[in-house]
């Protein structure tokens, strides 16, 4: 589906019923696409009203919601696979609690099966392309 920025809601309208069978769900999207923008508007959605940001020099941010718990990852900085073991990673993943990782990639020897994927595309500067798997 595409939507435009300005009517993020579309998105989260079109992520929502995704989340009820799946709590791992990685964010694939180039640089600048918008991850950190469509996971702050899904914590939101989901009744956090904690201040959202990126975790890019943190790896893991918190948030409390209506459903409990939401971890936010962001492994764009990570060397190796040996940091998201330092911080426990699997405890996370494994917690029963939503964690939407960026750049997850990097980590990948350590995701669970089938975790849901978003692929954000951009079309132009206000328009993104999303695609479920």
């Amino acid at each position: 589906m595409n939507y435009n920025i300005s009517e993020i809601h579309k998105a989260i309208e079109f992520i929502t019923p995704h989340l009820q069978s799946h709590k791992v769900v990685l964010f694939d999207g180039p640089m600048g696409a918008g991850k950190t923008t469509l996971i702050s508007a899904l914590c939101k959605s989901l009744g956090s009203t904690d201040d959202l940001s990126s975790p890019t020099f943190s790896i893991v941010n918190e948030y409390q919601s209506n459903v409990g718990v939401i971890y936010h990852f962001d492994f764009y900085r990570i060397k190796s696979i040996d940091e998201a073991f330092d911080f426990g990673l699997e405890e996370y993943l494994y917690s029963g609690n939503y964690c939407f990782l960026e750049w997850s990639e990097k980590v990948e020897a350590l995701l669970p099966d089938s975790p849901l994927k978003i692929s954000i595309e951009i079309i132009d500067e206000e328009t993104r392309q999303l695609i479920i798997s």
